[in-house]
């Protein structure tokens, strides 16, 4: 059973084990009895945020069951997105990274001639 919040007006805030039916019903107080409502807590994140991060949450949220329209423009940018293994930002996309090549010296241990020369091999 999931625990909810609830808030009493005199005690304040104390929590509760409920069903998914009894979460929207009030609850007695256990100091007091005095039935109280369910309160939802808000992360501290979400009110320190930024407004405009705050309303790309909100439409995010709102657009999430959106329906998604598919034109030829869409259907290619899914198609790389699925194709593309590493993560945004991986930079394997960008033409003007340089690519690292193996070199093998003659007994056999890997040199690396690359932009990043502190890099280790796995």
């Amino acid at each position: 059973m999931p625990v909810y919040d609830y808030r009493c007006t005199e005690h304040g805030v104390f929590n509760q084990l409920a069903t998914i039916a009894q979460s929207a019903e009030p609850a007695p107080c256990p100091q007091c009895g005095t039935m109280a409502g369910r309160v939802i807590m808000v992360s501290p994140t979400m009110l320190d945020m930024a407004p405009g991060n705050r309303d790309a949450h909100a439409r995010n949220e709102k657009a999430r069951e959106a329906p998604r329209f598919s034109n030829p423009e869409s259907r290619l940018e899914d198609k790389a997105r699925r194709e593309h293994k590493h993560g945004k930002g991986c930079g394997c996309s960008d033409r003007s990274v340089r690519k690292s090549q193996v070199l093998y010296t003659p007994d056999g241990s890997k040199i690396f001639p690359s932009a990043r020369p502190w890099m280790i091999s796995h």
